[in-house]
């Protein structure tokens, strides 16, 4: 009888490309129910302001806007920095090396194609629209993220 102790069983190519392709694709599914009518400035404006009301009760309107255009904005910002990193992860792979230029470009790509998507989507919905504004915001946030990374792996040195 053979007994496979102290043997790693390999991983199926399958299970490989789930574990590491999964999460982008779920975020960007994700964004895609984001860039709905359900996340417009309008619900997400009442929401808010009730919020706002009970933390700061006679919040002017103009205040309120700016805080919640900045709120809107920084989101955008965000999740797409997010976006980038699961996209550098995928491509990555549990590689050893670290970074690969060629990585950050085909995920800041992505991003940035997947940003251009999104607004095109919101021209379709009654609440939304597109704006390339947003889309630069969105590819900055994926392009801060990487560049991020990039500066993290030269501080530990494990980037050349």
């Amino acid at each position: 009888m053979i007994e496979n102790v102290g043997r790693v069983r390999p991983q199926s190519a399958l299970s490989g490309v789930l574990k590491y392709w999964a999460p982008p694709i779920i975020w960007m599914s994700a964004l895609f129910f984001f860039s709905t009518d359900a996340f417009s400035g309008e619900n997400t404006g009442s929401l808010l302001l009730d919020v706002f009301n009970f933390i700061y009760p006679g919040i002017s309107e103009d205040l309120f806007d700016t805080i919640h255009f900045f709120i809107r904005k920084t989101a955008h910002f965000t999740v797409y920095a997010i976006l980038a990193s699961l996209l550098f992860r995928a491509f990555r792979s549990g590689d050893a090396a670290r970074w690969r230029w060629k990585w950050a470009f085909s995920s800041l790509l992505i991003a940035a194609g997947y940003a251009l998507l999104d607004e095109y989507h919101q021209r379709f919905t009654r609440h939304r629209g597109a704006s390339i504004y947003d889309s630069l915001i969105d590819t900055s946030g994926a392009a801060t993220a990487l560049f991020l990374l990039w500066l993290l792996g030269r501080k530990k040195g494990t980037i050349p």
